[in-house]
């Protein structure tokens, strides 16, 4: 009977490393998109500051993230920055400084509209009732940006847990790694074996995303009623 590819999934344990690697991505996702909120709040307040120089330093931070490629960027935290200053820095520890600093913008960016699209009168309301600044912030602006926020954090960290597959190329052993470990190993024992496992690698970036992806629509949906 002819070798079948769907087979090298089975032999040994390379379906637990496949796994294995998953959860190295998602590691560097979760941890890099819990950074990236907590930063990102504090970076959406600071740019709706009515001072134009802070507005112009966050704006020009924004479009840095926006323009240049996270490859790029992963290259030069892990090959440039962590070899220029002699810092001995991880593969994993670059890549979740560079999810990061990307996700804080992109976060932040999203606080800002969110905080902006909430009408005046809700601060002048809490203001009438005698309100501080912070209470008005913790009692009414961050509820309502939360529950405006949710959608689009969502959003961003699917893409983020995409973007994740970058990271082999700085030698981080996750899901796509660990299939090419797979594959060549089967070389010649098992031709096409790239097709089985690099779909079962799409089946489980898809198992992951997809739940996210659909929670963001319904959520979006359910707002927009």
């Amino acid at each position: 009977m002819q070798n079948l590819g769907i087979q090298v999934l089975f032999q040994g344990n390379n379906f637990l490393r496949l796994l294995g690697g998953l959860w190295v991505s998602l590691r560097i996702a979760v941890i890099s998109m819990v950074l990236s909120i907590l930063l990102g709040l504090l970076m959406g307040m600071v740019m709706t500051s009515p001072k134009k120089p802070i507005r112009f330093i966050c704006r020009i931070y924004l479009e840095v993230v926006r323009i240049m490629p996270q490859l790029v960027l992963l290259f030069l935290v892990y090959f440039g920055v962590a070899k220029h200053w002699n810092v001995n820095l991880s593969g994993s520890a670059a890549a979740v400084i560079v999810f990061t600093f990307w996700g804080t913008a992109e976060m932040g960016d999203l606080v800002r509209s969110a905080l902006q699209s909430i009408p005046v009168h809700q601060y002048q309301s809490g203001f009438g009732l005698g309100m501080t600044k912070i209470q008005v912030y913790r009692y009414i602006i961050i509820p309502q940006t939360v529950r405006r926020l949710l959608p689009s954090v969502m959003n961003l960290l699917t893409r983020m847990i995409k973007t994740t597959s970058l990271v082999v190329l700085i030698g981080v052993i996750e899901v796509v790694k660990v299939g090419k470990q797979v594959i060549d190993a089967s070389r010649y024992t098992v031709p096409d074996a790239a097709l089985w496992v690099y779909g079962v690698i799409f089946i489980l970036y898809f198992a992951i995303c997809f739940p996210f992806s659909r929670a963001a629509a319904l959520l979006d949906k359910k707002l927009k009623d």
